[in-house]
């Protein structure tokens, strides 16, 4: 064995060279913009945002490698102001010393609040060092705008199921540095069932491989599916960071193919968001929010079925009420779509915060007192149910003082058909009455 075995498989493989890195092809393919600012040695700051096992770190070294620069790491989640002045003062006798730049790679630099990622802004604005933070949440929310405005931010995505074979596969033919020093290599189809328990994460395939080699008989050559199932046994789930990035990017995936009408997308994202160990009461209440914001009146049944899964998940729990849910996903996903109760509710609530209180018509005032009936409260009221069609043809229910408005329009789907068809009727009975 190498004598440097006692670190990590993952640590050990990390890439030397662009020529190793496996992943970020969008990013790193000859003539895009960071690969030439690499080859070249050019640095600039940068925010790399992207999942674990991605690569950010191994980036940032090899930038600094290229550049000749010296590499210092900080990790936010360890680290304050004062590790961050050290920091500056490490790169400063490193320009004195040597007349080079110091690249300072800080991990989970999302973890730094605002003073903390404040501090940097002075260095970076006069060269001190290029800065490279890293982060697996949205920049956007996460970093302050002074220092997003003088980084560009590069989106890495998560490996590939064949990029990830790759990785194992080089690990396994690897001598010096990983596990080459006997020939071991996957029964068929074996290595799939280690990249998609890898989910995207290179660290956690090179770590998963590892545990596998070292429960390996010494004469064993092959990862067959019995040690295999034996790692992976206990099953893996998808990446989901409750509260986080993917927690969000998944709820959207969900709800807009529910209101998509895409039953097996939706059905998909359900699935991932419980694989993934959300609150199944979470997603109770986001199933009926979908019901009323985008089938609404097309289908009114929509939103009962969501409330029945809901008490259904709460009074049985797991699996019946997942059953239950997943019936309420696939009936919203097929039924008619109609976002007109949603769209009515935004118009009038912004009208009503626009306006000032208008006061209350005298004829709809409730006269439980005599002084209120002198006072005319209720007078010239018409009672619906005495007139035709029990509809007071022509009457106004708005302040006196605010134009009639008209925010619900139904949608030309599902039974909103026949309510715009009744809407239509009473209108024409409204105009036929002021005439």
């Amino acid at each position: 064995m190498s004598a440097n075995t006692s670190k990590p498989l993952a640590d050990r493989m990390r890439p030397r060279s662009l020529e190793e890195y496996i992943g970020q092809s969008h990013l790193l393919a000859p003539g895009k913009p960071l690969y030439e600012a690499i080859r070249s040695g050019r640095l600039h700051s940068m925010i790399f945002w992207g999942p674990p096992g991605t690569g950010k770190t191994t980036l940032a070294r090899l930038i600094a490698t290229h550049a000749d620069a010296a590499f210092a790491t900080l990790s936010a989640v360890l680290s304050g102001v004062k590790e961050i002045r050290e920091e500056v003062k490490s790169a400063q006798l490193e320009r004195e010393r040597s007349h080079r730049q110091t690249l300072l790679f800080v991990d989970e630099v999302h973890r730094f609040n605002k003073s903390q990622q404040d501090a940097f802004l002075p260095h970076v604005e006069d060269g001190t060092f290029c800065f490279i933070g890293a982060t697996t949440e949205n920049p956007s929310f996460e970093l302050n705008n002074a220092l997003l405005s003088r980084a560009r931010v590069y989106v890495l995505r998560s490996l590939s199921i064949e990029e990830l074979k790759a990785v194992m596969r080089e690990a396994l033919l690897d001598a010096e540095r990983g596990l080459g020093e006997r020939t071991i290599g996957f029964f068929e189809g074996v290595d799939q069932w280690y990249a998609e328990a890898a989910d995207g994460d290179a660290r956690k395939a090179l770590n998963l491989l590892e545990m596998t080699v070292d429960l390996l008989g010494p004469k064993e050559a092959v990862i067959g599916p019995d040690i295999a199932k034996e790692i992976l046994g206990g099953g893996f789930a998808r990446r989901f960071d409750k509260g986080g990035e993917a927690f969000y990017d998944q709820i959207s995936a969900f709800h807009k193919s529910v209101r998509g009408s895409a039953p097996d997308a939706s059905l998909y994202w359900f699935c991932r968001m419980l694989d993934g160990g959300i609150d199944p009461l979470y997603l109770a209440r986001r199933i009926v929010r979908i019901a009323s914001e985008d089938v609404g009146n097309a289908d009114p049944r929509a939103l009962e079925l969501s409330l029945n899964a809901w008490d259904v998940q709460q009074r049985l729990g797991s699996p019946e009420g997942e059953l239950a849910m997943a019936q309420a996903v696939l009936y919203l996903a097929a039924a008619p779509k109609s976002n007109a109760v949603y769209t009515a509710y935004k118009m009038a609530k912004a009208d009503v915060a626009a306006s000032g209180s208008h006061e209350v018509p005298l004829h709809l005032r409730n006269a439980p007192t005599d002084l209120m009936k002198r006072l005319d409260y209720g007078k010239a009221y018409r009672y619906a149910h005495d007139e035709p069609e029990a509809y007071a043809a022509g009457e106004s229910y708005f302040p006196e003082s605010l134009q009639p408005r008209e925010y619900y329009r139904p949608a030309p789907r599902g039974l909103e058909i026949k309510i715009a068809e009744k809407i239509a009727r009473l209108r024409a009975l409204d105009e036929g009455a002021q005439r």
